[in-house]
């Protein structure tokens, strides 16, 4: 891993923390009205994987997401860490389901249904950052890298952001591109 990459990531980490809790919500619902708009033009899609927010990492909250793609009929999907050191098993959200937090602070659903990915038409992706095409930095361990090159490539990766792009962002070939990612602002196509 780039020097770099360890640098955005502390930056990311540092602008996230500087957030307030009611910036945060803000931000988090402003992803959320446009990630409304990008749907309204592709309503052929119902069946969504997402992520669901670390409270310590300050992450966008996709709860308000959840309730919009509920409230629609669609399905979702989110995941959790299997026995496999990188695999992430899919989970077929019941309607309403409530969490509780991992380990690792990770919301977790109570009520799924252990399922595969083939279902899945698009996967809202969680980032530290991103640039200009499509690149991605995560926290570092590779899960969602290896989960979004386990899906059909039709899959559409959807980041979501509080921050704009970077310019260029050092890539690997096991890095898995976004094809849009959704900020405050607006929504990037790559």
């Amino acid at each position: 891993m780039s020097l770099e990459k360890n640098q955005l990531r502390t930056f990311y980490k540092s602008l996230r923390a500087a957030l307030t809790d009611e910036e945060l919500e803000r931000k988090s619902l402003e992803i959320r009205d446009n990630v409304i708009a990008f749907l309204s033009e592709r309503k052929e899609l119902t069946h969504f994987h997402l992520f669901f927010p670390i409270p310590k990492q300050r992450e966008v909250n996709t709860y308000p997401i959840k309730n919009y793609l509920e409230n629609k009929g669609c399905a979702i999907y989110t995941s959790r860490v299997g026995s496999d050191s990188l695999a992430l098993q899919t989970l077929f959200l019941k309607h309403d389901t409530e969490f509780q937090f991992d380990s690792w602070g990770i919301p977790v659903p109570l009520d799924f249904d252990l399922v595969n990915n083939e279902s899945i038409q698009a996967v809202f992706v969680p980032l530290l950052a991103f640039d200009q095409k499509g690149n991605r930095i995560g926290f570092g361990k590779g899960y969602y890298d290896v989960f979004l090159a386990s899906l059909d490539p039709s899959v559409l990766k959807i980041g979501l952001s509080f921050f704009s792009p970077e310019v260029s962002i050092p890539s690997e070939l096991h890095d898995v591109p976004l094809d849009y990612c959704i900020t405050t602002e607006s929504v990037i196509i790559f």
